[in-house]
């Protein structure tokens, strides 16, 4: 049986759940102005989380300064986050996809993949019942998505970021030559803006090219493992599951790419911390606790160097993952070469019952993990930004993309 795979995305999703409910309270639609969120139009702070369609006009990008964007359009309008709208809006939307699909897997808080395999029956016409999720969202929640329609999930999902908004488009096998080939090869699923420049170093600027080099040359000049799955990817080639319950992490990591060089012992620290605050935020919230603790660094030779160390028994406390991150940066690094990433690995992870316990917990221990859990819900109420531990600040834009295993 040929599997039938969905990727429902929502468009501009932070701006749009704002936009529907500004909508229903009879204001203006921000999807039909120069319209963002993120930051204080007043201080001039802050980033842009999101944007309008119009906004694009105007050059304005995700992730800019509003400083930047207001220079670009002096009338732009600006909306302040609201996490808990954002999870309100989340939940609706993926309570209609499930209503259609056997399986779903959510995969971040605006998307979602729904496995149609074996739905012929009930869905004879596959791009009907698309248009009809896509119908049924925009008509009962105010906001409208892409659905991207192929035979897995990597086709789906670029398919779903074709043309928008409120689309459904297709990727089958048979229509890669046309539809996927043509595309930059930084379109590609995964190919950031670093692989790019060295495919493009090498003459490779479409997925087709990408899709028709060697695999024994990407290999090496991305490495084995990146080579053999870019090359896959360029040709369509993807056999994960859609999975309704996420697998038990292995592992977990974060890591990234610095907008400024690190130049400092100081400066890598404080980017350390606000890693270690993300990845260990997320360990608490699954309940595992991890035994193995690494950190990695990239200087402008783009050759990754780690050092990893165990400890004593497992911990999920932000304090010490941090502390342990430091002594391996500082063991790891000279403080002479600039480095462009940073990154902290935690690994040999097992659920909170299962971790061994200390018969004799300190005091401060206990004192930090009481902090922990404060600042995870107070974030769980008001959002991630709501609040940030004091050695992060200062930071500004240091901290950039964030990749997870």
């Amino acid at each position: 049986m040929e599997r039938l795979i969905f990727h429902v995305d929502v468009n501009s999703a932070y701006l749009s759940w704002e936009a529907a409910r500004r909508v229903a309270r009879g204001e203006a639609d921000l999807r039909l102005i120069p319209s963002a969120i993120g930051g204080d139009k007043d201080k001039r702070t802050g980033v842009i989380l999101a944007k309008s369609i119009p906004a694009k006009a105007f050059h304005i990008t995700t992730g800019e300064p509003v400083a930047a964007a207001l220079e670009k359009c002096p009338q732009l309008v600006l909306a302040k986050p609201d996490f808990r709208l954002y999870r309100t809006c989340s939940q609706a939307f993926m309570e209609i996809c499930s209503r259609y699909a056997p399986v779903m897997e959510k995969y971040s808080i605006d998307e979602c993949f729904l496995d149609m395999t074996g739905t012929g029956r009930m869905y004879p016409d596959p791009l009907s019942v698309a248009h009809t999720i896509r119908e049924a969202i925009r008509e009962e929640l105010g906001f409208t998505v892409n659905i991207g329609v192929s035979r897995n999930k990597l086709l789906a999902k670029m398919a779903s970021d074709f043309e928008k908004p409120d689309r459904v488009h297709t990727l089958f096998p048979q229509e890669i030559p046309q539809k996927l080939w043509p595309l930059s090869v930084g379109e590609l699923f995964s190919v950031g803006s670093a692989t790019a420049r060295k495919l493009e170093g090498m003459g490779i600027n479409t997925i087709g090219q990408l899709a028709h080099t060697p695999v024994v040359r990407l290999q090496a000049i991305l490495g084995k493992k990146a080579g053999q799955q870019l090359h896959a990817y360029a040709n369509g080639l993807d056999d994960t599951p859609v999975l309704a319950v996420p697998e038990e992490a292995k592992g977990y990591s974060i890591s990234t790419t610095l907008e400024q060089d690190v130049r400092s012992f100081g400066a890598g620290e404080r980017v350390l911390l606000a890693l270690a605050d993300n990845v260990s935020a997320r360990m608490r919230r699954d309940g595992m606790k991890a035994s193995c603790v690494a950190v990695t660094i990239r200087a402008n030779d783009f050759k990754d160097r780690s050092h990893q160390r165990k400890l004593q028994e497992p911990t999920d406390i932000t304090g010490e993952i941090y502390a342990l991150a430091k002594g391996l940066f500082r063991e790891l690094w000279d403080g002479r070469t600039p480095l462009r990433l940073l990154g902290i690995s935690l690994t040999q992870v097992a659920r909170e019952a299962y971790a061994q316990q200390s018969m004799f917990p300190q005091e401060d221990k206990e004192r930090a993990r009481k902090l922990d859990q404060a600042i995870d819900e107070i974030r769980k109420r008001f959002g991630p930004d709501t609040i940030q531990r004091g050695g992060i600040l200062g930071t500004g834009s240091q901290v950039g993309k964030k990749y997870r295993d």
